[in-house]
């Protein structure tokens, strides 16, 4: 298994490029701001044919190179029905003072092919299996994406911006909503082994494990507690 990734932007997003290995076909998770020059840097050097862009959520430092990444492959971009409309209109998704900061500098709109992503769908897509999990809370159509266990690489856990090292999405923007998204930890991050790598849309690796055992929004839903005001470590994302 090959993963590069990379932070890119205003907002430091991670992209990933996922790959069975060097000189294969692959998938692009989340081309943001300024994304374009690095993802083609990273085809060059390790030889990669993409074959589709996978975004985990609308907002705008997750899709702003879409259009070019799309349109320069001639591939596809899979996102949720709840989430597709931010791809044309950030500035509804985000609020006027995040939306227009950047606005002229992005070519801002759907690229020519956008498949819809649905809950517990497979995507068979360079010879992996990505297994998709809706999980709303920092926008209404944020979702995960899983990669099994193979051969000696742990699972892998493509998290978005619904877990952090040490916190999680904010819910503060259009769409967020922390009940979802306590409801959201539990139901998708809580099931996963404790080995599974968490690769999430902003900040370093962890694992599931780590989290569970220091997180204090994945302790507060372990604990079932839903109280709002339980968790105050600070949570991050656009």
């Amino acid at each position: 298994m090959l993963i590069a990734g990379f932070p890119a932007g205003a907002w430091g997003t991670n992209c990933y490029l996922v790959a069975p290995a060097a000189g294969e076909e692959c998938v692009i998770i989340d081309p943001g701001h300024e994304a374009a020059p690095g993802v083609e840097e990273a085809l060059k050097k390790h030889r990669l044919k993409p074959v589709a862009v996978v975004l985990t959520h609308g907002h705008l430092d997750h899709v702003a190179s879409v259009v070019p990444v799309c349109g320069a492959h001639d591939v596809p971009a899979w996102i949720h029905p709840e989430d597709r409309y931010m791809m044309s209109d950030p500035e509804k998704a985000l609020g006027r003072s995040i939306g227009m900061q950047l606005m002229g500098e992005l070519t801002i709109g759907e690229p020519d092919d956008v498949k819809e992503l649905t809950d517990g769908a497979k995507l068979e897509l360079a010879g992996m299996e990505l297994t998709v999990a809706h999980a709303p809370g920092h926008t209404k159509g944020s979702v995960t994406f899983g990669l099994p266990e193979a051969a000696d690489i742990p699972p892998i856990f493509f998290s978005g911006d619904l877990l952090f090292a040490g916190s999680i999405g904010r819910t503060d923007l259009p769409g967020g909503d922390m009940a979802e998204m306590l409801d959201s930890l539990a139901r998708v991050c809580l099931p996963l082994d404790d080995s599974t790598v968490v690769l999430s849309g902003h900040g370093p690796q962890t694992t599931i494990g780590q989290e569970r055992a220091t997180n204090p929004y994945l302790r507060q839903v372990a604990a079932g507690r839903q109280d709002r005001g339980a968790a105050e470590a600070p949570r991050r994302g656009m």
